[in-house]
């Protein structure tokens, strides 16, 4: 795993100056601790920080093809290169190295820009071809690894892994975008299609961008997406089959390492599938970590530690404290931008210990998505019924009524939570679904936000782009549209940041193997009682573990990890909650309603009413935009 960073200038070829392009990729030191490469020619610069994970000696970036034509800087791993080395070999490709990072040079060498379909694994990469004056960037089918790029004034084209690569760049303009800012606090991330940066853009996931001297630099081009119209069929032990023979494809690819390996074990049923998985694969014991919670109805350990034995693997556990906000600032610089989901410091801290024993760790994410996992899934299913059975006319008569009479009561039990759940049913299943992934709502942000936000916005809402992709999504049903709609932005923005971020931050690889691309494109095909049976998420992937997990893992009530941020801002921070109604950074924008989040504070604080998340946004908000703009 590395760090990239670079410039290119499309109109001209001026002179790039090593130290700048050293300056943007030591910036990012920590994605790449074992090694460091500036590589410049008139008009183009690249650069490389290396976190040695296979051909430890011969694998130093960028790295360069034998006549000098073709230059990449390269992050991520390509977990089928063996098979792709062995085809280009077929075709006359002799190879100086045994790295993944040699096969795009020669991939592009034979098949230019579709050599990405033959690629099975997490990359962002930037491959400068002297015989067209051209840069190529692409990025990985589902956005794995990051690749973040601007437009600077001097008329050059510079990206790098993380944000901070860009700013150490000086022509990079620091001002703050309102729409970010909607977004970020609509969702609790900041999707993938802007950024706080005014101006910065992120390379989607399964997107590329070929930029050619004298000529305008284009839009990015979509090189893959997943299809969720067309449906498999065969029976429940065939399709079992299937999906476990992937899923073992998809964990034995990613055990290729010539550095120590482990695997993250919650004791859930993701993580718990991909170690059974390792466990059946290695020819020795599979080393695990989990930690665990002070609070005893958040603590997994006692799952972990059951699979543990279970496999014999070599287990180690660390206790987090819940009053762990310590890490605050840690994760600030980590995220560059503001990222609200709390479960990021115990994934900084699982991270953190695996480090301590191996370069590079197996997790489980991505089944979630793929398979319907979540709770949320199984709601859009249910509604979708009924919304089929009641005119949208009636439906939002009556259920909007209703939801509107309903107490918000989001401290009473489950069941009695009904407001959300009317009001969604009065929507059109596009806008319910988008609300239901949110974390703020449009009418509290419209609170938040001053009268001169609310025109820089300019009619901007953050929901809009989920309802437009399950609109147009390739699909047939409800489950479907809601399923590509997170691959498009939970997924990257929300869940691929956390883990890239955190893993980085500590100069450890973390690989999804249930986010395999012929997994998932295999998921999006069968048919949604597969998918969700009996009120069971994630239902055939359950079925097929069976032979490997016991039903009290498989079964069991998903637990997660839940922060007492409600707790923290009533407790030791409630300072900091207090201080944002006076907060220099947010009121210099001049987008915040200051008596409004003194409110919110002051309410939350005495217990009149649960504030606690947004509190939560607004003091990572806050120090982002510190650290970001001063």
């Amino acid at each position: 795993m590395c760090g990239i960073a670079g410039i290119f200038y499309p109109a001209t070829p001026k002179p790039v100056d090593p130290a700048r392009i050293t300056a943007m990729a030591n910036a990012q030191a920590h994605r790449g601790p074992d090694g460091s490469g500036v590589w410049t020619a008139p008009g183009v610069g690249l650069g490389h920080r290396r976190l040695s994970i296979i051909d430890l000696g011969g694998g130093a970036q960028p790295m360069a093809s034998a006549d000098g034509a073709l230059t990449v800087t390269y992050n991520g791993e390509i977990y089928n290169f063996q098979a792709v080395r062995a085809e280009l070999e077929a075709r006359g490709a002799r190879f100086r190295t045994n790295s993944d990072t040699e096969v795009l040079l020669h991939g592009w060498a034979a098949w230019g820009p579709a050599m990405l379909d033959r690629l099975n694994g997490m990359f962002a990469f930037a491959l400068h071809d002297a015989r067209t004056q051209s840069l190529f960037l692409a990025r990985d089918r589902l956005g794995v690894k990051p690749l973040h790029y601007v437009l600077l004034s001097d008329g050059g084209l510079a990206f790098a892994s993380e944000l901070k690569g860009l700013l150490a760049h000086p022509l990079v303009r620091r001002t703050p975008d309102i729409r970010a800012v909607e977004d970020y606090l609509a969702f609790g991330y900041v999707p993938d299609d802007t950024c706080l940066v005014a101006g910065v853009q992120k390379l989607a996931a399964g997107h590329s961008l070929l930029i050619e001297r004298g000529k305008p630099v284009p839009a990015p081009v979509q090189w893959w997406d997943i299809d969720f119209s067309r449906r498999a069929t065969g029976s429940v032990a065939s399709l079992s089959e299937e999906l476990t023979a992937l899923m073992r494809a998809g964990v034995e690819s990613r055990m290729l390492a010539d550095v120590p390996l482990g695997a993250f074990l919650s004791g859930g049923v993701d993580s718990s599938a991909v170690v059974a998985l390792m466990a059946a694969a290695s020819k020795r014991a599979v080393k695990t970590c989990t930690i665990g919670f002070e609070a005893a109805d958040h603590d997994e350990r006692g799952y972990a530690n059951q699979i543990a034995t279970l496999f014999a693997t070599d287990h180690r556990e660390r206790i987090v404290a819940a009053d762990d906000f310590a890490l605050i600032d840690t994760l600030v610089a980590a995220f560059d931008e503001p990222f609200a989901d709390a479960s990021a410091l115990a994934t900084y801290r699982v991270c953190e210990l695996a480090r301590e024993t191996v370069t590079v760790a197996l997790s489980g994410d991505g089944a979630d998505e793929a398979l319907a996992g979540y709770r949320r899934y199984r709601f859009q299913a249910a509604e979708e019924q009924v919304r089929a059975l009641i005119p949208a006319q009636y439906r939002a008569a009556v259920f909007g009524k209703l939801g509107a009479l309903y107490p918000k009561a989001d401290w009473a039990p489950r069941m009695f939570r009904a407001k959300t759940t009317l009001l969604g049913l009065a929507d059109d299943g596009a806008t319910a679904y988008a609300r239901s992934v949110g974390v703020t709502t449009p009418a509290l942000r419209a609170q938040l936000f001053s009268d001169a936000a609310r025109r820089a916005l300019g009619g901007h809402v953050a929901e809009a782009r989920y309802v437009e992709t399950m609109r147009t999504a390739p699909a047939r049903e409800a489950l479907d549209r809601a399923q590509y709609a997170d691959f498009k932005h939970w997924l990257p923005g929300d869940i691929l940041t956390k883990v890239d971020r955190t893993s980085m931050a500590v100069s450890l690889e973390a690989r999804e193997p249930l986010l395999d691309y012929k997994l998932i494109e295999f998921a999006a095909t069968l048919p949604v009682s597969m998918r969700i049976r009996a009120g069971e998420g994630k239902w055939i992937m359950k079925k097929a573990m069976e032979r490997y997990l016991p039903r009290d893992i498989l079964y069991r009530q998903k637990m997660g990890f839940v922060t007492p941020i409600s707790s923290w801002f009533r407790g030791p921070l409630a300072g900091e909650a207090a201080a944002l109604a006076t907060s220099r950074v947010l009121g210099a924008t001049g987008w915040f309603d200051m008596p409004t989040i003194d409110r919110l504070a002051s309410d939350h604080r005495a217990g009149r009413a649960e504030h606690g998340r947004t509190l939560w946004q607004l003091v990572m908000l806050e120090r982002s935009m510190a650290r970001l703009f001063g």
